[in-house]
């Protein structure tokens, strides 16, 4: 064999086996990356269902399950709201009762209402509070606004107007009662010939002060005076508001006066003519009382009902 065939029989030997060798590299790089891989794989996959078992025991559960479950996030959200709504309705249906019953209400375990009331009270006065007496409240829901034009019961309110003076509207409505039997249910005829001997024996029976008991006869003289010019004390006191109640629009509780112009004007008038306890205020009190004036709150339900009484008398 020449020099030249021995050589070129050695490289093709050298290609070969360096072809060989870069075909096992590449199967065992491959076998390398596939073992990397399902080792990989199961390793996620184990680490999953140690996850899996750790946390559901080994079960499988559904979405629902954990959302709806009791003592969940949800549940205990859906709890809470049942909870507010609950004691809203009792706040409602208890309106105008004492604090108590709903402190006892709140520190015990809420229980939904079974049968909530389908018309809860409506909102009223701001000065109307769950511990104002139930006397006073009547008298807001039942008379104040509300226009009168019996002359017997304008005298009744214009005297209760200057009682309440020193004291407050709800200790002067219990009186109500005593002052209609000392003072002949208001009849002024009847009041004004009540002698001076009668008027001790009412301030000792009924306990009134004795300066405000002559001044309610005296007050019963002047309408007297005023029927004969007047025919009426309605047409009288009417006539100051040209025979149609002012109907204000007041928000807030604080934004009622206690006296205005039209009320010292008419304080003005029945001074002049003789008349007792009837300032500014006293006066605008029986304005309120008698419904020449409809004070009520925007707010209050009572605030439409005496409007449309006032409009259509």
């Amino acid at each position: 064999m020449s020099r030249m065939e021995t050589m070129g029989l050695a490289k093709s030997e050298t290609l070969q086996s360096s072809s060989c060798n870069r075909l096992i590299g590449r199967s065992e790089s491959l076998k390398r990356d596939s073992v990397m891989s399902n080792g990989g794989s199961a390793k996620v996959k184990g680490t999953l269902e140690r996850k899996k078992s750790k946390s559901f025991k080994g079960e499988s559960y559904s979405s629902w399950l954990i959302t709806e479950a009791p003592g969940s996030i949800a549940a205990v959200r859906r709890e809470q709201v049942a909870a507010q709504q609950a004691l809203r309705k009792l706040k409602i249906a208890h309106y105008g009762r004492s604090k108590s019953t709903l402190t006892n209400f709140t520190s015990s375990k809420v229980v939904p209402l079974v049968h909530p009331s389908p018309h809860p009270h409506p909102q009223r006065c701001s000065f109307i509070t769950p511990t104002s007496d139930p006397i006073y409240v009547a008298y807001h829901d039942e008379e104040w606004g509300v226009p009168v034009h019996d002359d017997k019961t304008l005298f009744e309110l214009l005297t209760l107007s200057g009682a309440q003076v020193g004291s407050d509207w709800t200790s002067t409505l219990r009186k109500r009662h005593d002052f209609r039997k000392a003072f002949m249910e208001f009849e002024a005829e009847a009041v004004a010939k009540i002698s001076e001997k009668e008027m001790n024996e009412i301030s000792t029976e009924y306990k009134i002060e004795m300066s405000k008991v002559r001044g309610i006869v005296e007050n019963a003289t002047k309408i007297l005076e005023i029927k004969k010019n007047f025919e009426s004390l309605e047409k009288y006191i009417w006539g100051f508001v040209n025979h149609k109640p002012i109907s204000t629009n007041y928000k807030f509780g604080h934004k009622i006066p206690v006296k205005t112009s039209k009320s010292e004007s008419i304080s003005k008038d029945m001074v002049r003519r003789g008349f007792r306890y009837v300032g500014p205020t006293v006066v605008h009190s029986f304005m309120q009382a008698a419904g020449l004036t409809n004070d009520h709150l925007l707010t209050c339900y009572r605030h439409i009902p005496c409007t449309l009484v006032s409009t259509n008398p």
